[in-house]
């Protein structure tokens, strides 16, 4: 590691501003969080909390760190750019699909999540695989976020990686067992203050002692190793998907691959729609879901972000330190910009809000795993029948803490391997874990929408086919069978050729046609499974 004699900038007045940030938000969170005197009140907020601070949670678990650290070090990196606000277009449709579609026939009756829509539809044993599909996308996907936040913490610390991971995983426990939903909603209200401050403070500074044009003009043709040039502000890109197949950020990918992607996510994702759940009617959820989509903004502010660091270490330099810390890991970026750049005690809070966005992203999953969890192995009707039970909510919070554990060590293993294998952008990292989970989940959804006869079967094998599709493109298969000592090179060279965002949409299909086939006992839709 470059970052110890990075670490000294961080001195401790700002260690006293963390201290005090994250003690007043725990502080806050726990007075508006209420008695969690029943399993909902724990998992729902007691279906009482307003549209507004659910739009507010909604944004922050969407964002957190990842966009706050990702994003301007993407735009930093050798060939960043802006093209990754085109996805943005694939999200404003989702939330428009789920707040006037899939809200409604979530809210005709009282559920705990899609996964309880899904198996009244098509019965208990596609809840348990919904379930089971849901943690582990969890786990792939928010273990990205976990590495994310060590990253800062261990830019300010002499800790290890392992150690920043454990500090930041025995926090997220603590801020969920305090209030459940009710406590996660309001401690990200205050977490989505403060990230777009520092947002706002970073890029102000930038531009104050930059200058606007000047960034602008810095960003524009920056010249490449090969001879080539690269407008790092360029938004949009045309590319057809069959010119260049295995381009993420273009315009194609966003308007058609991503809808899926952010359908799946705000529409199946128990860590999204869990917050709709937390609305006291219809109305209000689909308000939520459909101003959330004000996240874009922050999204463009980050990327002007990562355009004035850029510019500013093209204009001051950098020191042997922080260039050997940004050609290790573009991430690093802003959090060592933010430690040796920014004021004392002003870095302390910017840094403060970046852990506890990150945290909070972290205590809104582990509630979503706990009551899923719960839910499939109990049954919706049990948990109903004892959810006022001192019984029932120490279950809750058992679940929370082993979960915990398993995704602080799943964090740990996948550092490793983005380690070994070279893996700087953390976007598409976070992205490309969950393309095992959200097609297959997605294309369940539709199975339980759409009219027809659907079999358990059929949805078996459409996850089987769609996950191992995605195993075939990822790397992290063949790693995992490089270090068991099997030959991997016939599975690396039949790779197919094609950005990974694409398989959102192609799973979806493979898994609602899957369900369609005559395979075993079938089960029309429309009928209620208890």
């Amino acid at each position: 590691m470059f970052l110890g004699a990075i670490d000294v900038h961080f001195t401790w007045i700002d260690w006293v501003v963390v201290a005090l940030y994250m003690g007043l938000t725990t502080w806050i969170g726990h007075l508006m969080s209420g008695k969690a005197a029943t399993v909902k009140d724990f998992f729902l907020g007691g279906r009482s909390m307003p549209w507004w601070a659910v739009s507010g949670s909604m944004i922050a678990t969407e964002i957190s760190a990842l966009t706050f650290i990702g994003v301007p070090g993407a735009v930093f990196a050798l060939k960043g750019d802006w093209t990754y606000l085109q996805w943005g277009v694939g999200s404003v449709i989702a939330r428009g699909i789920v707040g006037y579609w899939l809200v409604p026939l979530y809210y005709r009756k009282e559920i705990y999540s899609p996964y309880d829509f899904m198996g009244n539809r098509l019965g208990e044993g596609v809840r348990r695989l919904v379930t089971v599909l849901f943690s582990m996308g969890a786990i792939l996907g928010q273990s990205v976020r976990v590495l994310v936040t060590a990253l800062i913490l261990q830019t300010v610390t002499p800790l290890s990686m392992n150690t920043c991971i454990w500090a930041i995983g025995g926090f997220a426990v603590v801020w969920t067992l305090m209030g459940g939903m009710r406590t996660v909603i309001w401690t990200d209200v205050i977490q989505f203050c403060v990230f777009v401050l520092g947002g706002v403070l970073a890029l102000g500074w930038l531009v104050g002692h930059l200058g606007w044009n000047e960034i602008v003009a810095i960003n524009t043709g920056v010249p490449l190793p090969d001879g080539g040039s690269v407008d790092k502000m360029r938004i949009f890109d045309f590319t057809a998907p069959w010119t260049d197949k295995m381009l993420n950020y273009t315009f194609w990918v966003g308007v058609i691959a991503m809808p899926f992607q952010n359908l799946a996510a705000f529409g199946t994702d128990q860590l999204n729609a869990q917050r709709m759940f937390c609305c006291g009617s219809e109305k209000d959820a689909r308000k939520a879901m459909l101003w959330s989509s004000v996240s874009l903004v922050t999204t463009l502010l980050m990327l002007a972000v990562g355009s004035g660091l850029f510019a500013w270490y093209q204009v001051k330099g950098m020191t042997p330190d922080e260039a050997a810390a940004f050609a290790q890991d573009p991430n690093n970026v802003f959090p060592v910009w933010i430690t040796t750049v920014l004021p004392v005690g002003l870095t302390g809070l910017i840094l403060a809000g970046a852990f506890a966005a990150a945290i909070s992203s972290l205590d809104s999953v582990l509630a979503a795993l706990s009551q899923t969890t719960l839910s499939a192995v109990l049954g919706r009707k049990k948990m109903e029948c004892e959810e006022g039970s001192a019984r029932m909510v120490k279950l809750s919070r058992m679940m929370v803490v082993m979960w915990a554990v398993f995704l602080s060590l799943f964090a740990i293993w996948l550092e490793g391997e983005r380690r070994e294998s070279g893996s700087k952008n953390l976007i598409d990292l976070a992205f490309g874990m969950v393309s095992y989970t959200y097609g297959p989940l997605l294309g369940i959804l539709l199975a339980a929408i759409l009219p027809g006869k659907k079999s358990l079967e059929g949805v078996l094998l459409g996850v089987v086919v769609s996950v191992g599709l995605v195993a075939w493109m990822r790397p992290e298969l063949p790693s995992l069978l490089a270090a068991m000592g099997l030959p991997v090179a016939w599975l690396v060279e039949s790779r197919p050729q094609i950005a990974f965002p694409w398989m959102f949409p192609v799973n979806a299909l493979i898994t609602l046609g899957c369900a369609m086939l005559p395979l075993g006992k079938s089960i029309r839709v429309g009928r209620e499974h208890d």
